[in-house]
């Protein structure tokens, strides 16, 4: 091989190499894999706050006796007029691990109703005759405590499961012309529940999340007291950094007890919108 055919080869292969180079740079400077430890936007925090407000479409019956009166099993919508409505509903949580959270809520839900009375009931011993104008307000504040333990934590979701104590105060007042003071019945205590929660990202910042919880006291333990609580809970989640977020979701509650002869039946289905920030 002459020299000239050398210089020729040479200066081929080295523009042959600075195209390759040139060529894999842009696609070097693109490609940048995920690290091993690099969780999905908005899943660095220790602390987490959201708002959101809730509109369920609610079914509500509740029946009390009193002073060995039986009382009859009322309906709020159909016999009192008790329409739909939207509450607010505030969530805390505090992770000291990745793993590790506490839980806190406020759901603070009233009702308020008037109507004439299409046929008779009674309530809290008294009773109401038909076509006597009722005002009614339900009151029902319930107070969340809980732990939640990931035993499954990805870069893109994790699973695990919750203990919740629950603090639920429900109150159902009746007023009318003929009475002299609001008859007025209630049901609060805590509320243990145990449940699940699974959160999985399509794409680093945007993520479905999935809860249940439930509690039950059986007809067999007891026939004069029996309780059940279900908590279902599903939203979807945009981080727009790790500190801010919008959230849209839809929940059902299922509360219904029976104490020796009182009884309430109280469910609620709807879809809610939130707000999210991190710290």
């Amino acid at each position: 091989m002459n020299s000239h055919t050398t210089s020729r080869v040479a200066t081929w292969t080295v523009s042959a190499s600075i195209a390759l180079l040139a060529a894999a740079a842009p696609a070097h400077a693109q490609f940048k894999p995920r690290s091993l430890d690099d969780p999905a936007t908005g899943e660095v925090f220790h602390i987490e706050a959201d708002a959101s407000v809730w509109s369920p479409g609610a079914t509500m019956t509740v029946a009390s006796e009193s002073l060995g009166i039986l009382g009859t099993n009322i309906d709020l919508k159909k016999d009192l007029g008790i329409t739909d409505s939207h509450f607010p509903a505030l969530n805390l949580q505090l992770r000291p691990a990745r793993s590790h959270h506490l839980r806190f809520q406020y759901l603070p839900i009233e009702y308020t109703g008037e109507q004439r009375l299409s046929r008779d009931i009674v309530f809290n011993g008294q009773r109401f005759g038909v076509n006597v104008p009722v005002t009614t307000t339900v009151d029902w504040k319930t107070y969340e405590f809980g732990y939640e333990y990931d035993f499954i934590v990805k870069n893109r979701g994790f699973g695990g499961f919750i203990l919740d104590a629950k603090y639920t105060d429900v109150g159902v007042t009746l007023n009318a012309p003929v009475l002299t003071k609001p008859e007025f019945a209630s049901a609060r205590g805590p509320i243990p529940a145990i449940g699940g929660i699974g959160r999985y990202y399509f794409v680093p910042n945007i993520s479905i999340t999935g809860e249940l919880k439930l509690f039950t006291v059986p007809e067999s333990v007891s026939k004069d007291y029996n309780a059940h609580y279900t908590d279902i809970d599903i939203y979807g989640t945009v981080n727009f950094t790790n500190y801010i977020g919008a959230k849209v979701g839809y929940r059902s509650l299922d509360l219904g007890y029976l104490i020796k002869t009182d009884s309430g039946a109280f469910n609620l289905n709807g879809l809610y919108f939130g707000a999210v920030l991190r710290y």
